[in-house]
């Protein structure tokens, strides 16, 4: 299929299914999706942005403007995920507890409000067997578009160019609770001391980064960034380790190994 075929499949699936829900979260795969969807059904389709302690708040604040940008009927849903200790604990399969707890939300608004399917961004180069969410969609019956349609990573940022999403070169920002390593419990505290620490280092300028949570004592910040980035640390180190230390932190670790995502 040429890449127009794939898109016209995309708006298809979502015609035939209309109206629903798109779970969005501002990221490239949800945007591309919540965009596609709103030029194929309009006024049918609403986004939902799951809101809780691990999204921060500056990226609520952009998914929000990029909605508007769309054009798309978008509501912020509070999720429970934080009561239930089994996502507290962070298990490896933590993301599933969190979408679990999304579309069971997103399913009882579905049948409040006759919407006849709910939709996510997941895209064919995503592999279920890694992503504990899938699990939870193929439990739920959530659709996924642009999975069905065939379209790669690549063709959604192509698509996103077009449609002139700003999303189209953004990188990956998974929520907050990814920076705390699996097996330490995810807290309140620790979530926003890696909010404050990422909206710091993305001040001096850097784009595409992590600020890990290693629970202490001491409490420390270690700091990875992306390799074609690594060069703006350079006499930076000293201003960098105040300025996590003002966010909370006890110690930090600018990682010489950098960030290179999954």
């Amino acid at each position: 299929m040429t890449l127009d075929e794939k898109v016209r499949a995309v708006e298809e699936i979502i015609r035939s299914r209309s109206p629903l829900i798109v779970a969005y979260s501002g990221g490239v795969d949800s945007a591309c999706l919540l965009a596609l969807a709103s030029r194929a059904a309009g006024g049918e389709v609403l986004g939902a942005i799951a809101d809780s302690p691990s999204l921060p708040r500056s990226a609520l604040r952009q998914a929000l403007e990029i909605a508007g940008q769309i054009g798309a009927l978008v509501e912020v849903v509070t999720t429970s995920e934080f009561e239930n200790e089994s996502y507290l604990a962070n298990p490896p399969n933590r993301c599933y507890f969190c979408k679990a707890e999304l579309f069971s939300r997103l399913e009882q608004i579905a049948r409040d409000r006759g919407y006849r399917a709910i939709a996510y961004g997941e895209n064919a180069d995503d592999c279920a067997d890694l992503r504990p969410g899938s699990r939870a969609a193929a439990e739920f019956q959530i659709l996924a578009p642009l999975k069905e349609a065939g379209l790669t990573k690549a063709e959604v940022r192509e698509v996103s160019r077009a449609l002139g999403l700003p999303t189209h070169d953004a990188p990956a920002q998974p929520c907050l609770s990814s920076r705390i390593p699996h097996g330490t419990r995810v807290t309140d505290r620790a979530l926003s001391l890696v909010e404050d620490g990422e909206e710091f280092i993305r001040s001096l300028g850097f784009k595409i980064f992590r600020v890990r949570f290693l629970e202490g004592p001491p409490i420390t910040a270690k700091l990875q960034v992306a390799p074609s980035e690594m060069g703006l640390l350079a006499g930076r180190e000293a201003a960098i380790e105040s300025g996590l230390k003002n966010a909370g932190f006890e110690s930090v670790f600018i990682d010489p190994d950098g960030y290179r995502p999954a």
